[in-house]
C-alpha cells in the first residue's frame, strides 16, 4: 500500500502548476492534502477510483484539510477526539480495517511564537487522541506537522534554535509522541540521512540550493514499524513550498 501526504499550500493554485500530473503518477492508495484553501464548491477535482473526503476552515481562503482513497473508509470523522468538528479544518480521521489513519494540519506557533501556547495545547490533545486510536488498531498519523525534529532535518539548526518549526517545547512534544510507541517512518527507515527536507522557503535560490527543513511526517504505530517497505519524498516535485511524502507499507509482512 502507498500513502502520500503534500501541503499543498493552496489546491486550486497547485492544480494549476502540475497536481493532477503527480496525482496520477503516483496512484497512491491513500493521498492526503493539508493548506486546501478554500471552500466546499471551489473546486471540482474528478479523481477517478476515489472518495474524496474534506475538512474546510471556516475562514476562507485558509488551513483545511483532504483525503483521497481507493478504498472505502469503514468511518470518517472531523475534528480531533470528542470535538466533531474545528474551526480550521486541521484533521481528518479514516477507519479502515487494519488502521486507523489521521491527517493533519498542525498549526504554525508564528514567527513570533504568539500561538505557541496554543500549538501545544493542540499537541497534548492530539496526542492523547492518537493513543485512544491506538488502543483500539494501528495508526497512521500523517502530514505537515510544523516541526523539524532533530537537527538533521532542517539545514541551518544552529540559527533556527528558538524560532518557529525548531523550539524546544515543540521538539519536545514530538520527542513526546515517539516516546510513546510511534515511530518517524522515514528516520526509522534512514536514521543518518541528511539533507532531506520536505519545506522550503519561497525566497531566491533557497530550494535550488537545498535550504529546507523536513516538517511533514508519516509516523506510525511502532508495530507497523516492520511493516515498512519505504519512506521518502518527492523533492523534484514542485507546485507548493512543501513537496510530497510518501510511505509504503505492507500489512502481510
Amino acid at each position: 500500500m502507498k500513502l502520500v501526504s503534500w501541503n499543498v499550500n493552496g489546491i486550486r493554485a497547485c492544480v494549476k502548476k502540475g497536481f493532477l500530473d503527480f496525482f496520477n503518477d503516483a496512484d497512491a492508495d491513500i493521498f492526503c492534502i493539508q493548506e486546501s484553501k478554500l471552500q466546499e464548491g471551489q473546486i471540482s477535482l474528478e479523481l477517478e477510483n476515489y472518495h474524496q473526503f474534506w475538512n474546510y476552515a471556516e475562514r476562507k481562503g485558509y488551513s483545511g484539510t483532504a483525503v483521497f482513497t481507493k478504498q472505502k473508509p469503514l468511518s470518517v470523522s472531523y475534528g480531533i477526539g470528542e470535538e466533531e468538528s474545528e474551526p480550521e479544518g486541521r484533521s481528518i480521521t479514516l477507519e479502515f480495517e487494519e488502521f486507523f489513519l489521521l491527517n493533519v494540519y498542525t498549526p504554525n506557533s508564528k514567527r513570533d511564537l504568539s500561538r505557541l501556547e496554543d500549538r501545544l495545547q493542540w499537541e497534548e490533545k492530539v496526542r492523547a487522541y492518537i493513543k485512544e486510536l491506538d488502543a483500539v488498531k494501528p495508526v497512521i498519523y500523517c502530514g505537515d506537522l510544523n516541526v523539524a525534529h532533530n537537527e538533521i532535518d532542517l539545514r541551518n539548526p544552529k540559527s533556527n534554535h528558538g524560532n518557529s518549526g525548531f523550539t524546544t517545547e515543540e521538539r519536545e512534544k514530538m520527542s513526546l509522541l515517539l516516546g510513546e510507541g510511534f515511530v518517524d517512518s522515514f528516520r526509522h527507515l534512514y536514521p543518518e540521512k541528511d539533507q532531506s527536507y520536505t519545506w522550503w522557503s519561497y525566497m531566491s535560490k533557497v530550494r535550488e540550493r537545498n535550504i529546507g527543513w523536513r516538517i511533514d511526517y508519516f509516523i506510525v504505530s511502532d508495530r507497523l514499524k516492520d511493516s515498512l517497505n519505504d519512506a521518502g519524498m518527492h523533492t523534484d516535485t514542485l507546485g507548493s513550498d512543501h513537496c510530497p511524502v510518501y510511505i509504503e507499507i505492507d500489512f502481510k509482512k
